[in-house]
């Protein structure tokens, strides 16, 4: 008998002397949790165990055509892979208890691009190529697994989070249902612009419906008319109700695709505070969605909570609300919301409290007779934020010279540091940076704002590179947006041109590295104080990402502020792989989802929000998919580093 028979003999030997202490094993982890005992059963039969010693090769490049997949009993593998020659090193990463590899060679029948080396004594489970193929041909369960390897764990994780969620609320009502499943109980009823207004009226009379669509013989919409319309024509006495609908209707209503989903209908109405939404494919009218049609479905109440808030009559109300969102937030991940959803409607329920706390503190201070635009930035300016967040915010307006421009500072000073104060009272706290507009370094005219933009890309300090991380996410919520458009497409265009600069905002964004490497859990933690065994998931987890996504979409000339959807534009011009842009933005998403659930408990435990997590308190998964999107941040590093050679 040859050595590697003997070796494989010994193996069998060892999984069959222990069946179901090895299906005990397999059991822990996924995807083979998920599977069926037949499928298990399958897996264990044609399995063999296989010792490495420290610094053994496990399997290279150099072996040829991969014939089996590894999955680690225990140890760690080492992996390195290497881009070139010339190149340093692409991706150095480990792989713990009750990983596999390597899937990718495996399927492709060809021989890893990756050295895995044991970096520890390890033993794996080998499974040969046939006995794969058999196994993804009978369990669904790891074919899916194979093909989409940590993003069908990742669809598990999703499910897991939405169960959770909808046990107290007793609803798994999906946020991504079309909104062709929600209009398909009516047409949208319609009239003709030459309609005579008390017509039309009628018609919605006795179809018993808020709305009325005109639309010309080819059913495109030209107009909407609703209750809320027909009570402010009614109020002028003047009102001639044989007047056409042309002349009352609002024109170009908003309009989605069937194909849309409800939680695009309710941003919509929530951001552009409408009731309606007409459904349109190539440039038809096949549908009409109102709140109601949302609500019937026990929807979030987003456009009644938004409006709400829009409306509040005192600060101490607008105090009370936030519990609201805080109980919203639950319902929408019950409801299937994406953290990016789930993100961007928290930004806008924000955006609607701050709006109305500086109209409310106008009121009380009386109109300065000013144009301004209140900005933010950060999270906000990305539309990322989450329950626990603070201010970053500024103040521009036109000014002709360096005097009217003080004159109207010291105007407006006193009204956006009492403006800072209501929002700190309504859960924002104040910058510990004092980036905010009440400081009056960030109240200024829109000259003023460029000069400073100028003059931190000239003078690359600490203090200015903090001021760049903030400051080049920015966005009008209040006030005129133009000025705030103009500004924000000249600074782009600034650091588009200026490659210098890119490599110290490159250079920056590296400082904060994804926490791997570490002995416990793969991870890198904190070894002091109250935060001992800990890490920062917007720190070290979101950050890389954040930081990475910046540097490239500003080199490109990208105007686009959210990180999501910078990854989208810069795989769309080539700059980031397809696949490598969806993994980016997977473990962008994942980071984020297990942050807002770390906030959504403290938030029930009535503790002080905190984005420091505990590797050890996470479930198998969790850890793993965490660990996954860890390397993936440090691969964006990588690249980044390369890219400007850092």
């Amino acid at each position: 008998m040859s050595r590697q028979d003997a070796f494989a003999k010994a193996g069998r030997d060892a999984v069959q002397q222990n069946i179901q202490g090895t299906l005990d094993f397999f059991r822990q982890f996924p995807p083979f949790d998920a599977m069926e005992p037949a499928e298990l059963g399958l897996l264990v039969e044609n399995c063999v165990l296989r010792f490495y010693a420290q610094g053994e090769s496990v399997i290279s490049p150099a072996d040829g055509p991969v014939e089996h997949l590894y999955i680690i009993k225990q140890g760690r593998v080492y992996g390195e892979r290497s881009k070139g020659q010339d190149v340093g090193d692409e991706t150095i990463f480990e792989l713990g208890v009750g990983e596999c590899f390597p899937m990718a060679a495996l399927l492709g029948e060809r021989a890893t691009r990756t050295l895995h080396t044991a970096d520890e004594d390890t033993f794996c489970f080998l499974l040969t190529k046939d006995a794969f193929v058999k196994l993804m041909s009978r369990s669904d369960t790891f074919r899916d697994f194979c093909v989409r390897g940590i993003s069908s764990l990742l669809d598990q994780v999703n499910v897991q989070v939405q169960n959770r969620a909808a046990e107290s609320l007793g609803s798994q009502i999906s946020m991504d249902t079309p909104l062709s499943q929600l209009s398909s109980m009516r047409e949208p009823v319609t009239c003709p612009a030459s309609t005579p207004l008390h017509e039309a009226v009628q018609t919605m009379h006795e179809a018993q419906v808020g709305s009325i669509m005109i639309a010309n013989e080819l059913l495109q919409p030209q107009g909407i008319f609703t209750l809320r319309d027909l009570r402010r024509v009614i109020a002028d006495p003047n009102t001639d109700l044989r007047q056409p609908m042309q002349q009352v209707m609002t024109p170009n209503p908003f309009s989605l695709s069937p194909d849309a989903t409800a939680f695009d209908a309710a941003l919509a109405m929530t951001e552009r505070h409408i009731a309606h939404v007409c459904l349109v494919r190539d440039g038809k009218l096949v549908g009409m969605v109102s709140e109601r049609d949302l609500f019937s479905l026990r929807r979030v109440d987003l456009v009644s909570l938004a409006r709400t808030v829009r409306t509040a009559p005192s600060l101490e109300k607008l105090v009370q609300m936030r519990q609201d969102v805080k109980a919203m937030v639950e319902r929408m991940i019950a409801h299937g919301a994406s953290p990016e959803q789930v993100t961007r409607l928290i930004t806008l329920l924000n955006d609607h409290t701050s709006c109305r706390i500086i109209e409310l503190v106008l009121e009380k201070h009386g109109n300065p007779d000013i144009k301004f635009s209140w900005m933010v930035f950060g999270s906000e300016g990305r539309k990322e934020q989450t329950l626990h967040t603070d201010q970053d915010n500024g103040i521009l307006f036109e000014a002709a010279s360096i005097e009217e421009a003080n004159a109207i500072r010291q105007k407006l000073l006193p009204i956006a540091r009492e403006i800072n104060v209501a929002l700190d009272d309504c859960g924002f706290t104040l910058c510990r940076g004092n980036f905010m507009a009440g400081n009056a370094e960030f109240c200024l005219s829109r000259r003023e704002w460029l000069v400073r933009y100028q003059k931190m890309m000239r003078d690359a300090t600490a203090q200015n590179m903090q001021f760049a991380g903030v400051h080049f996410d920015l966005r009008c919520i209040w006030g005129p947006e133009q000025p705030c458009v103009e500004l924000h497409r000249q600074v782009v265009a600034m650091v588009a041109a200026d490659s210098v600069f890119q490599r110290v905002l490159a250079e920056s964004a590296l400082l904060n590295r994804p926490p791997l490497g570490g002995l416990f859990r793969n991870f890198t933690l904190s070894k002091k104080g109250a935060e001992k065994d800990s890490l920062d998931l917007k720190v070290k987890g979101l950050a890389p990402f954040v930081e990475s996504m910046r540097v490239l979409a500003l080199s490109q000339g990208i105007e686009a502020t959210s990180t999501l959807e910078r990854i989208r534009q810069l795989v769309g011009r080539g700059i980031i792989d397809r696949l490598d842009g969806d993994a980016y933005a997977e473990a962008y998403h994942f980071i984020q989802l297990i942050r807002m659930q770390q906030h959504h408990q403290q938030a029930a435990q009535g503790l002080t929000y905190s984005n420091l997590i505990y590797p050890d308190e996470l479930n198998t998964l969790d850890r793993r998919i965490l660990r996954e999107s860890f390397r993936q941040a440090q691969r964006i590093q990588n690249s980044l580093a390369l890219r400007y050679q850092l």
